[in-house]
């Protein structure tokens, strides 16, 4: 598939947006915030839905005909073959306990496919940008980092990660553990900042589950323009239609070793 040249009022409104989720956010963190649970019984708090109300203001202003797909809200019918993915507090868990490691995911795609990301750490100020085709930019403010993923030759040397053992619900779980036994060592917790440290080469494979499409989309241009793969478990694209299983490997030799120990499971 030809994706057309991105436009720069594009890349604006992917910043503007997490900009504007920034000032949602940031007044509520450590503070007293109402918190309800959701149908899946995963919390949501008033900054989520603020700032995703907030970043679809100006998609709509912006891009009238593009399409919005939130956590939050749900789909907004577009006429065109963008869409815009949000996740406002990718790692609510992490924010309503006073850790900085949730960020705000932002996405655009074209025709189903990720074609422009951001992940955003509205405290930290770091900030994660991808372009299908072109190398992911990172912006660290005071935190050190530089977009590359790790040389690494083998699962044996290897850095695992992922979110939660929780999300590793049957069948996924005895998946996973084959995968675990295989690596040097697997560390816990991060959610889509883990990607983002994937893609300055602190984690060599990320192996997660259950992961919707604005959980995911933001993710790939930023790991493929660090240089690594990202699929599903068995190798193949992500995709709307994807069976929640996600992949994140810093090369291609480890993605291929990876999905051998995953599909052998399937």
């Amino acid at each position: 598939m030809t994706v057309p040249a991105l436009s720069s009022d594009v890349v604006e409104t992917a910043t503007l947006c997490a900009e504007i989720a920034r000032v949602q956010i940031r007044p509520h963190f450590r503070k007293p915030i109402g918190i309800e649970n959701k149908e899946d019984a995963s919390p949501v708090t008033l900054a989520d839905r603020a700032a995703e109300q907030a970043m679809r203001d100006i998609i709509s202003q912006n891009h009238p005909d593009h399409g919005i797909l939130g956590e939050e809200f749900g789909q907004s019918a577009g006429q065109g073959d963008w869409t815009w993915v949000l996740d406002p507090i990718d790692g609510t868990r992490a924010f309503i306990t006073g850790r900085p490691s949730f960020t705000t995911l932002i996405a655009l795609l074209y025709r189903g496919r990720p074609v422009l990301s951001l992940i955003d750490q509205p405290l930290t100020g770091e900030r994660w940008l991808g372009r299908a085709g072109s190398p992911t930019c990172f912006e660290g403010a005071s935190f050190p980092g530089q977009v590359g993923t790790r040389a690494c030759g083998s699962l044996a040397e290897a850095e695992l990660s992922c979110t939660s053992p929780d999300m590793l619900i049957p069948p996924f779980d005895g998946r996973f553990s084959s995968l675990k036994q295989k690596v040097r060592r697997t560390s816990w917790g991060g959610d889509a900042y883990g990607y983002g440290l994937l893609a300055l080469g602190q984690i060599d494979l990320i192996a997660e589950c259950t992961m919707k499409p604005w959980d995911w989309a933001a993710l790939v241009p930023i790991i493929e323009g660090a240089g690594g793969f990202i699929s599903d478990w068995q190798g193949n694209p992500l995709t709307l239609d994807s069976d929640g299983t996600v992949l994140a490997c810093g090369s291609l030799s480890l993605q291929e070793e990876a999905v051998s120990v995953l599909r052998a499971s399937f």
